[in-house]
C-alpha cells in the first residue's frame, strides 16, 4: 500500500475489533448475570415467551397460596364441627338414657334435661363463634342463597355451585320415572273377616295368620273371625316402626299395605301362614303399574295360595338435574359435578310434576352465596371452586318430618306428619326428655348427627381431593414452567464460556492486526528517500 490518507486495512481491523469486543462484552454480561436474555434485542421472541412463562409462574404460585389458605379455612370449620359432633353424640346418649323412664326419677330426668339445654346452647355458641379473620364459618354465612323455590320441592341442599360474576343459576329437574311404594291390596269381601265357613259361628276356632315383612323387619299377626278391617289396620300400624309397612282401609272390605317410604330399597312381603278357611274373600292384589296409588284388580292371588311369600318392591324417583342424570334414593335426587352439587327432595304430588308425575320443573334459582376459592392461575369460572357450608345452629339441625299420633286414645289413633328440629329438645318444648316425645327426639338427634357428619365428610373430601390434588398439581406445573423458562432465558455456561474464550482470542488477534495496519503507511516514507 502506498496511500497514507486512507488506511483501509486499519478500518477493517477496527471494525473487526469492535465486533469482537461486543461479542466479548455480551459473553461477559451473560456469564455475570446468568441470563441469556438481558434485554429485548438479545432475543425478542424469547423475551416474550419468557415473560409469559414468568407471569404464569407468578399466578400459579399465588394459586398454591390460595389453596393453602382454603385449607386453613376448612381446618377451622372442621374444628368447630368436630366439637359439635362430639356434643351430638353425648346428646344421643342422654336421650337414650332418659328414655329409661322406669329406672329414672323425675329429678334425674330434669338433670338430664339441664345437660341437654347446655349442649344446645353450646352448639349455638360454636356455630356463632367459629370464624376466620372475623368471617363466620358455621352460621350460614357461606351457605348459598336461593329464590323461586318450586312447590314440588320438599327440601334441598346446595353443596357447591359455580356462578359467573353477579350471576345466577337455575336448577332444572326433569322427572323421568316416579318414586313408588311396594305394596298389596288385601280384599276380604266384607267389613269383617269371616273364617271357617259361611256362618258367623263357623270360625270360632279359626284364625287368620299372616306374616308381614318390610325393610325394617317382620311380624306375624293373628286375627279371629269377625275382626273388622279397621281393627286389622290398627294392629298392623302399631308395628309400622318395626316392620316399615303401613296399612290403610281401602273401601269397606279391603286393606292396603304399603312400604312406609317410596324407595327402591323398601318393599312389602306378605305370607299367609293360615288362611283360617276364610269365606268370600277375593284375595291379594298387586299395586297398579300405571297408577301407583291404586290396586291392579285384574287378577288376584287367593289367600290359600299365598303360603309362599309375595313381595312387592318400591322404586326410586328417576330424574336429571340440569341435564345430568341424578343419583336417586326414594324421592331424593342429587348430582355432583364441577359446576353444581345439589340435592333435592321432591314432594309426592299427584297434581303436578313431582316425585309422582313425570315432567320438567325449575326447582329453584341459585342467586349467590357460598365460599369461592381461586385454585388456578387464570381467574375465570373454570379456576374457581365453590363450597357451601350450611348453618349448624340447633334450629337448623335435625329437621325431620315425623308421623305423630294426634288423637291418642281414639279408635283410629290417627297420625299426622309434623316437622321438628334439634331446638325442640330444649326444656318445655315438644321433644324435651322430661315429658316430651322421646321417639321423635331420638329421630331428630340421629338426623342431626348424619347432617353434621355429612358436612364434615364433604369438607374433608374437599380438603383431600380438591385442595390436596390442586396443590400437588400446581407444584408440578410451577416446576415445569420454570424449566421451560430456564431453557429460554438462562445462560448455558458451557456454551457461553467457549464463546468467551473465542471472543478473547479474536479480540487479541484483531488488536494485533490493527497495530500492524496502523504501522503499514510508514512504508510510504521510504519512497521519499
Amino acid at each position: 500500500m502506498s496511500r497514507i490518507n486512507t488506511n483501509i486495512s486499519s478500518m477493517i481491523a477496527q471494525r473487526v475489533l469492535n465486533q469482537n469486543n461486543n461479542a466479548l462484552n455480551t459473553s461477559l454480561e451473560r456469564l455475570s448475570t446468568g441470563l441469556a436474555i438481558n434485554r429485548g434485542k438479545d432475543n425478542p421472541a424469547g423475551l416474550i415467551a419468557s415473560q409469559n412463562l414468568r407471569a404464569e409462574m407468578a399466578a400459579t404460585g399465588a394459586a398454591v397460596k390460595n389453596a393453602e389458605r382454603a385449607d386453613q379455612v376448612v381446618n377451622i370449620a372442621e374444628g368447630g364441627l368436630s366439637e359439635i359432633s362430639s356434643m351430638l353424640t353425648e346428646l344421643q346418649a342422654l336421650v337414650t338414657t332418659t328414655a329409661n323412664t322406669g329406672g329414672l326419677s323425675t329429678e334425674e330426668r330434669e338433670a338430664n334435661q339441664l345437660q341437654i339445654d347446655s349442649i344446645l346452647q353450646t352448639i349455638d355458641r360454636i356455630a356463632a363463634a367459629t370464624s376466620f379473620q372475623g368471617t363466620k364459618l358455621l352460621n350460614g354465612n357461606f351457605d348459598y342463597t336461593v329464590s323461586n323455590v318450586a312447590g314440588a320441592v320438599d327440601s334441598f341442599k346446595v353443596n357447591g355451585a359455580k356462578l359467573e360474576f353477579n350471576g345466577t343459576r337455575d336448577v332444572e329437574v326433569v322427572v323421568t320415572g316416579s318414586a313408588r311404594v311396594g305394596g298389596f291390596l288385601l280384599s276380604f269381601g266384607s267389613a269383617n273377616i269371616n273364617l271357617g265357613g259361611a256362618g258367623p259361628a263357623d270360625g270360632a276356632n279359626e284364625q287368620f295368620v299372616i306374616e308381614i315383612t318390610g325393610a325394617k323387619g317382620s311380624r306375624e299377626l293373628s286375627f279371629a273371625s269377625g275382626t273388622s278391617v279397621n281393627d286389622m289396620v290398627n294392629a298392623i300400624n302399631s308395628f309400622s316402626d318395626v316392620t316399615g309397612v303401613s296399612a290403610s282401609v281401602s273401601g269397606t272390605s279391603g286393606i292396603r299395605l304399603t312400604s312406609v317410604e317410596r324407595s327402591g330399597s323398601d318393599f312389602v312381603s306378605i305370607r299367609v301362614i293360615d288362611d283360617g278357611d276364610i269365606d268370600g274373600a277375593a284375595g291379594i292384589y298387586g299395586l297398579s303399574s300405571g297408577t301407583v296409588d291404586f290396586a291392579d284388580t285384574s287378577s288376584a292371588t287367593a289367600f290359600s295360595a299365598a303360603g309362599n311369600k309375595l313381595t312387592s318392591k318400591g322404586s326410586d324417583v328417576q330424574a336429571t338435574i340440569n341435564g345430568i342424570v341424578a343419583t336417586t334414593r326414594g324421592t331424593v335426587a342429587r348430582i355432583n359435578t364441577d359446576f353444581l352439587d345439589v340435592q333435592i327432595d321432591l314432594k309426592y304430588d299427584t297434581s303436578t310434576t313431582s316425585a309422582a308425575n313425570l315432567g320438567a320443573l325449575t326447582a329453584f334459582k341459585i342467586t349467590g352465596g357460598g365460599a369461592d376459592f381461586q385454585l388456578a392461575g387464570r381467574v375465570d369460572i373454570a379456576g374457581r371452586v365453590g363450597v357451601g357450608i350450611s348453618n349448624v345452629a340447633v334450629r337448623e339441625l335435625g329437621r325431620s318430618n315425623i308421623d305423630v299420633i294426634t288423637d291418642a286414645g281414639t279408635a283410629t289413633n290417627a297420625k299426622t306428619s309434623q316437622t321438628f328440629n334439634l331446638n325442640e329438645l330444649r326444656a318445655g318444648a315438644s321433644l324435651n326428655v322430661v315429658d316430651g316425645n322421646m321417639d321423635a327426639a331420638q329421630s331428630v338427634v340421629e338426623t342431626a348427627i348424619r347432617e353434621v357428619s355429612s358436612l364434615r365428610g364433604r369438607l374433608g373430601s374437599f380438603q383431600q381431593n380438591t385442595i390436596g390434588a390442586t396443590v400437588r398439581s400446581l407444584g408440578v406445573s410451577i416446576e415445569n414452567t420454570a424449566a421451560a423458562e430456564s431453557v429460554i432465558r438462562d445462560t448455558d455456561f458451557a456454551t457461553e464460556t467457549a464463546s468467551l474464550t473465542r471472543s478473547q482470542v479474536l479480540a487479541s488477534s484483531a488488536q494485533q492486526a490493527l497495530s500492524l495496519a496502523n504501522f503499514q503507511p510508514q512504508n510510504a516514507l521510504q519512497l521519499l528517500g
